[in-house]
């Protein structure tokens, strides 16, 4: 009867530990910044989503996912925006989420690299993010930056005016 006790004693911490480590967005935000014509230009995406179970003590069982509707890119330039959103570039009406998904996490010197699935118009690649964690107990935020070449993911065509480069900034506050 003692070693049952004992035994669901340390399942039921077990589980709480699990618990703790899931966390629920609060706020976020996906910037990005592309050049065009040799002048930087920034947008963003809004609506971020996310699922995160993270723990810094056990990132072997930590993982993220998180998503954004395309049809929410935003530059500030209306007819550009509409331009993104068609078939050459972001095509909302197929693929209408951006997606990102974490396959491993490693602490490093000043914070953590992710590996992550990205996936962009059906094109899934793996990626390298650096991030931190800001953990204030029962709130905190994760912040990194991605950079990617938009036509791994078919976005655009191949331009001289327009770089291939692409950097992402994301800011996810979280609550526990």
């Amino acid at each position: 009867m003692k070693n049952i006790k004992i035994t669901l004693a340390l399942g039921l911490m077990t589980i709480a530990a699990i618990a703790a480590t899931t966390w629920k967005p609060t706020t976020g935000s996906v910037k990005f910044y592309i050049k065009n014509t040799g002048i930087t230009v920034d947008g963003e995406f809004s609506g971020i989503t996310a699922s995160i179970k993270f723990d810094e003590n056990d990132l072997a069982n930590s993982s993220i996912f998180a998503s954004v509707k395309a049809s929410t890119v935003n530059t500030g330039i209306d007819k550009r925006d509409e331009h993104l959103r068609k078939a050459e570039y972001f095509d909302v009406a197929n693929y209408p989420k951006i997606t990102l998904k974490s396959t491993s996490i490693v602490k490093v010197e000043k914070g953590y690299v992710g590996t992550f699935d990205v996936t962009i118009k059906g094109k899934k690649k793996s990626l390298k993010m650096p991030f931190t964690f800001d953990n204030k107990g029962e709130t905190g935020t994760f912040s990194g930056t991605l950079k990617l070449d938009r036509l791994d993911f078919g976005v655009g065509e191949s331009s001289f005016i327009l770089s291939d480069d692409v950097k992402v900034k994301i800011i996810l506050n979280v609550k526990n």
